[in-house]
């Protein structure tokens, strides 16, 4: 029998929109849900604030305010993401983006050295942090709960060694303030947003032309040109949300995408094409999946779970400067309060599994959206602090409790 006629064959040619639907329908129900909980989430959060607050929720000023809000948890999720994708965990995260933000600010204010010597040496600081961490973990064999949960409280102590007792270091320096609190030209922004779509199209339009080349199950091109249609209107109308006139006054203008929006995205493809582009990408979700058979698989698990903990710390430094930018300071409790938690919660969120093994980058940047929208929402409604936490921490657990069910149907479905 040929190959044409075999069944096999007969399923790789199955492109109509009903059986892709028929499908997904099918790995719902086996626990695959992706990121369909934060993005049902996301969509309700907004729906609920706008309705309780039309006139300033979608408001230009509040969107901008809002990603500015998100972008020192995202990053930090970001990094995070590859260290829970091993089914390990990195309290110390928060704390270390404090620590290699006040080595940044004293440099730049002591020692009166330019900005980029201070962030390369902030992001010298964190990846030693995480080599650190790593070496204890993977090679002494310490639970990274352990160690990390030590270094969350001793790199405080070297914080405050750093800042003095309830001191606070200004950041001035006009680039590293711009991170947060400036916007790019109005030209720049469009043209971001029209490369971001183009891009995004065509790695979805390669991808399905590849699998069709090959003879291999593929999406209908119908339900692929949606996908990056979708995608599309939601950057470009973002961009022409961000590109109005925000400003409270009609004697200034400010209106463009934040600086730290392309610092996100491109951060954001960078971790995608590793994750999903290169051996050590589907290195690390095998690690995560099954450490054991992975290492029998001829895989490095010890020098994997070391630079999982490199990335996390480096990309916690990156967090850190972007947040000393939001705030034009570092002080002694920077990264000690709640933004692990938060960012841990965005990763869950968003759809990374605490077992290991599940995550994507995306995951960063959709469970961020959904932890700012909860603050920014709040705020807006005048809310007291302590409903934030109950809220943000009531999602956090329904996250969890949905990626716990999810892996049970997995697990009896065969998947």
């Amino acid at each position: 029998m040929k190959l044409a006629d075999s069944d096999f064959a007969a399923d790789t040619r199955t492109h109509d929109v009903g059986s892709a639907v028929r499908d997904y329908l099918t790995r719902l129900r086996g626990g695959e849900l992706g990121a369909l909980p934060a993005l049902l989430g996301m969509g309700g959060l907004i729906l609920l604030f706008w309705i309780l607050r039309p006139e300033t929720f979608l408001s230009s000023q509040n969107i901008a305010n809002l990603f500015t809000q998100a972008l020192p948890v995202t990053i930090l999720a970001m990094g995070l993401i590859f260290v829970l994708l091993l089914g390990e965990i990195d309290l110390s995260a928060g704390v270390t983006g404090g620590v290699c933000a006040a080595v940044m600010a004293k440099l730049m204010v002591d020692a009166e050295q330019p900005w980029y010597v201070a962030i390369l040496a902030a992001l010298a600081t964190g990846l030693v942090i995480g080599g650190a961490i790593g070496w204890l973990v993977s090679v002494i064999r310490i639970p990274s709960f352990v160690v990390t949960l030590a270094l969350f409280l001793g790199l405080q102590g070297i914080t405050l060694r750093l800042i003095g007792q309830g001191g606070t270091v200004p950041v001035r320096d006009e680039v590293v303030v711009a991170l947060a609190n400036k916007n790019m030209p109005l030209w720049a922004g469009w043209l971001l947003a029209v490369a971001c779509t183009a891009g995004y199209a065509a790695v979805q339009l390669g991808r399905w032309r590849r699998q069709r080349q090959r003879n291999l199950s593929a999406r209908p091109i119908q339900l692929v040109v949606a996908q990056v249609a979708v995608v599309g209107v939601a950057l470009l109308f973002g961009t022409f949300l961000l590109s109005r006139d925000r400003a409270p006054s009609p004697l200034i203008v400010v209106a463009g995408v934040p600086w730290g929006v392309l610092l996100v995205a491109v951060l954001f493809i960078i971790a995608s094409f590793v994750l999903s582009r290169t051996p050590y990408g589907r290195h690390l979700y095998a690690v995560g999946g099954n450490a054991e058979a992975a290492r029998r698989a001829g895989i490095n698990v010890t020098r994997l779970r070391i630079s999982v903990f490199m990335i996390a710390s480096t990309l916690a430094a990156v967090s850190g400067i972007v947040a000393a930018s939001r705030l034009n300071s570092v002080a002694t409790a920077s990264g000690g309060g709640n933004e692990l938690l938060f960012a841990v919660g965005a990763a869950v969120i968003g759809g990374t599994s605490l077992f290991g093994g599940k995550g994507k980058a995306r995951d960063a940047i959709l469970g961020g959206l959904v932890v700012s929208i909860i603050a920014n929402g709040l705020g807006l409604l005048g809310a007291k602090a302590y409903l934030n936490m109950l809220i943000t921490g009531g999602v956090l657990l329904l996250a969890a409790s949905i990626d716990a069910l999810a892996r049970r149907q997995r697990s009896a479905s065969g998947r």
